[in-house]
């Protein structure tokens, strides 16, 4: 008796590109208030693979603070 095994072949997901633009910290929280430090792109602070990869070089936030853009 022979025993046949299928496998099951995904299709090829389209390739996205994620880039991080402004931040949107809002640095008067606390206050009550609304400000933000006008940052207008995340550049990581690090190479990529470490931690410092995540704080943006420019306004020293993490990179979830920054608005997410796929295209």
């Amino acid at each position: 008796m022979k025993r046949v095994v299928l496998k099951r072949v995904d299709p090829p997901r389209p390739v996205t590109t994620v880039r991080y633009v402004e931040c949107q910290k809002n640095h008067a929280a606390a206050a009550g208030g609304h400000i933000v430090d006008g940052c207008r792109e995340f550049i990581p602070s690090g190479a990529e693979g470490t931690g410092a990869a995540f704080t943006c070089a420019a306004c020293g936030c993490h990179r979830n603070f920054h608005r997410r853009v796929e295209s």
